[in-house]
């Protein structure tokens, strides 16, 4: 049960657990094609290249650009009211054009983000079981 000061907490399933466990060992993994070697994110039963069901994680390099973003003024939920203004980004791994990613972005003034800047993953540690993935501008 969440209440007003905890942020909820996903629940993996058999087609995300990969996501999630690497996320605890402090890595991001995305789910790839083995027939056509396309990664795919948010994870799926098949492949969206070529419908292959034969999908791996695989650690990627967490670096990519801002391909778009929103500031939230107001808490999204419960166990939010301390991170507005929280700036919400879409961000394009470099690993592969159009392979996008939704999270927060931290490490910056939200008046100061542009589309295009360099970004990578940090991990957020939100339970004993959950680490997010979020982001921060490239070498800070």
């Amino acid at each position: 049960m969440t209440t007003a000061s905890t942020r909820p907490v996903p629940f993996p399933d058999d087609m995300t657990e990969g996501f999630w466990d690497s996320l605890r060992a402090r890595t991001l993994s995305i789910q790839r094609c083995a027939r056509c070697s396309r990664f795919n994110h948010a994870p799926s039963l098949t492949c969206p290249g070529c419908g292959s069901e034969d999908l791996r994680y695989e650690p990627v390099s967490g670096r990519g650009t801002v391909h778009s973003y929103t500031v939230l003024e107001d808490p999204p939920g419960p166990g939010f009211a301390t991170l507005v203004p929280l700036v919400v980004v879409v961000v394009e791994l470099v690993e592969q054009p159009r392979l996008l990613m939704v999270a927060n972005l931290f490490g910056i003034d939200p008046a100061e983000v542009r589309i295009g800047a360099e970004v990578e993953v940090s991990f957020e540690k939100i339970s004993e079981v959950c680490v997010l993935p979020q982001f921060r501008p490239a070498g800070a």
